[in-house]
């Protein structure tokens, strides 16, 4: 099996760290937070680079315990179980494409200021194509590109910091208190996402040379680095420019490259700045689709999604899947940076409170398990800052108007969530499947001459051949829709075992099967999924319907049904792929040549055969049996 390849030194993933922490909030918030608390925002940002350097602790300390792609998946995963792990899988993945969304815009916002809709959208479109072509292409191109923007980004910064320390007027700085103390927390909240990215880092430590000893360093050195940039340019901006007028400004950068080189070097920062936010864009293009590649490989994701490519090495599919939903958020996301900074920063804190709790909870399940690196105050500690952060968003929803129906609406897109967990563990747990499926049997029954009509059962039987007079094996048999076909065309002389695992489902078919008459057909119940009930004697064909997709163990049913078969006597599989053109069935039943594989390695030659329905595709897998499995 093809796996990702470790091509990353301890500098090349330094640097990433950085690219991907610094995102557009070292562009946009210190102007944020000296609009909400003046002078007095540096504590703000003092306080903030404290707790996020533990906070960079905590993830070091879990880097360290699991070197793994999915990050902060697995971290929750290994803390909290299947469902808590794949919802706060689900909130990352959420929270980093709104991520994308607000660097598009911010970025934009500096390079385009006037509102040219067409030209912005197809520049933004192009680099997310090049950044994912990149990303396809394999880690050492992505690694080059993002320390690339990394330097940059540094650069950028330290171009405006030097001459801000030579021009720093203290003056500028007073009265420091002009608002409220209360509003220094406030701030901070506003100001957090500035550090947002750590769980972009731990994505690529599958990746990492020596991931569990190198990624700690690479995090808490990273953010140390961040905090004293932030803080440096935070004191010279508001030491050059009075805070009212940085605080007021929507391209601070621009505005301070102007100040310091004129109206040519406004200009220059302002493509510096647009490159350096990009930048951050690409950290999530690289690692966002390793998060996808480690819900897929769990079965929390399709498993499409989990397949690497065998020459570049990367989750081309899972690649695919973010461009085409980081277009779509282009053309959805084209709001206020504020907007969408607001959106995002309780989504991130909740998660970031999930993975600090996973730290203490781990401490205590797993302490044992081999850590290269101790967060000092472990079992306490993230507790304390997990308060903290509480306290934060609760400080946001008192001191600001809509605060409140921002957060549901954030909450709402953990929402979505649900059903797509539910409807993946119909893929993968049995239980859930019968569940499931008992749950809206009275719905297949309503609505069977849409998912079965009555043309495909014509043509189902007729694949079969002449079965009049002969025992018919029918696996899943669901509420009885081609149960009664298969009763009617073998007459009494005939015989039907109509088998399912369901509970409600087959009472159903009892129902309908009595009340016809059909005194030739056997309803069997069987408590044990993915197997042939013993009771089920020699039978003449096989057919079924929509049951390939949910059986765990496909080889395990066709050899049972191989050996209550002659040789050359018909089988038919009916199955659904591609619901809605969009959602595609298992990996297998997307591929013929698989399919054809799986059936001959039981004993099976097949055909198969594809056709349209009303929202999804049939496959049609007919032929006979060939030899004993």
């Amino acid at each position: 099996m093809t796996q990702l390849k470790k091509v990353l030194s301890f500098r090349a993933i330094l640097l990433i760290t950085i690219n991907s922490i610094m995102g557009t909030g070292i562009f946009f918030l210190p102007a944020v937070g000296a609009r909400h608390a003046g002078p007095a925002s540096i504590i703000s940002w003092l306080i903030l680079s404290v707790v996020s350097i533990y906070i960079a602790m905590c993830f070091a300390e879990l880097s360290s315990m699991f070197p793994k792609a999915g990050g902060v998946y697995e971290f929750c995963k290994q803390a909290y179980g299947r469902f808590p792990s794949f919802l706060f899988g689900w909130m990352t993945l959420v929270a980093g494409n709104i991520t994308i969304a607000m660097l598009i815009v911010g970025a934009i916002q500096y390079l385009i200021p006037f509102p040219v809709t067409g030209l912005k959208i197809s520049i933004c479109m192009f680099f997310i194509l090049v950044f994912n072509y990149m990303a396809f292409k394999g880690m050492k191109t992505s690694a080059f590109m993002l320390i690339t923007f990394s330097f940059i980004t540094v650069g950028t910064l330290f171009a405006l910091i030097i001459p801000g320390l030579i021009r720093l007027e203290p003056s500028n700085l007073t009265p420091f208190f002009v608002f409220p103390a209360s509003a220094v927390l406030v701030t901070i909240f506003f100001i957090s996402e500035t550090f947002f990215g750590w769980e972009t880092a731990t994505f690529l430590a599958e990746e990492t040379k020596d991931g569990a000893k190198v990624m700690p360093k690479a995090l808490i050195w990273g953010t140390v680095i961040i905090a004293v940039i932030c803080l440096l340019f935070v004191v010279t901006s508001l030491g050059v420019m009075p805070w009212q007028q940085f605080g007021g400004s929507t391209t601070p950068l621009t505005d301070l490259g102007t100040r310091h080189f004129g109206s040519m070097g406004g200009d220059v920062f302002t493509i510096l700045v647009y490159l350096s936010i990009i930048g951050s864009v690409a950290g999530w293009v690289v690692s966002a689709p390793r998060l996808i590649l480690a819900l897929a490989e769990d079965g929390l994701f399709l498993k499409q999604f989990a397949k690497i490519h065998k020459k570049y090495y990367t989750p081309y599919k899972a690649i695919i899947f973010q461009t085409v939903l980081t277009s779509i958020l282009v053309f959805i996301g084209f709001g206020s940076y504020e907007t969408l900074l607001h959106l995002l920063v309780p989504l991130v804190l909740i998660m970031y409170s999930g993975v600090l709790l996973s730290l203490v909870i781990l401490r205590y399940r797993q302490p044992d398990t081999t850590r290269y690196y101790r967060t000092p105050f472990g079992k306490v500690g993230p507790i304390l800052v997990v308060l903290f952060l509480a306290f934060l968003m609760l400080m946001w929803l008192l001191e600001t108007e809509g605060a409140g129906h921002t957060l549901m609406l954030g909450l709402s897109f953990i929402a979505v969530g649900l059903p797509i967990y539910f409807l993946i563990e119909m893929y993968y747990d049995p239980k859930i499947i019968v569940e499931v499926n008992d749950a809206f049997a009275y719905l297949a029954l309503l609505t069977e001459r849409i998912y079965l009509p009555h043309s495909v059962r014509r043509k189902i039987i007729k694949m079969l051949g002449d079965i009049k007079g002969k025992k018919v094996l029918e696996y899943g048999c669901n509420v009885g829709t081609l149960t009664l076909w298969l009763a009617r065309e073998v007459g009494p002389r005939g015989k039907v075992y109509a088998h399912s695992y369901l509970k409600y489902s087959p009472r159903i078919t009892k129902r309908r099967v009595d009340k016809m008459g059909y005194k030739h057909v056997n309803v069997i119940v069987d408590d044990v999924p993915d197997r042939v009930h013993p009771s089920i004697p020699k039978v003449d064909v096989a057919v079924s319907v929509g049951e390939l997709s949910y059986i765990q163990d496909v080889r395990r049913v066709l050899t049972q049904i191989n050996k209550r078969m002659k040789k050359g006597n018909r089988i038919v599989f009916l199955e659904y792929d591609k619901f809605f053109d969009i959602i595609p069935n298992r990996f297998w039943l997307g591929n013929d040549r698989k399919i054809r594989e799986v059936f001959k390695g039981n004993g099976f030659s097949v055909h198969i055969y594809r056709k349209q329905g009303f929202a999804w595709q049939y496959i049609y897998i007919y032929g006979k049996k060939e030899r004993d499995a």
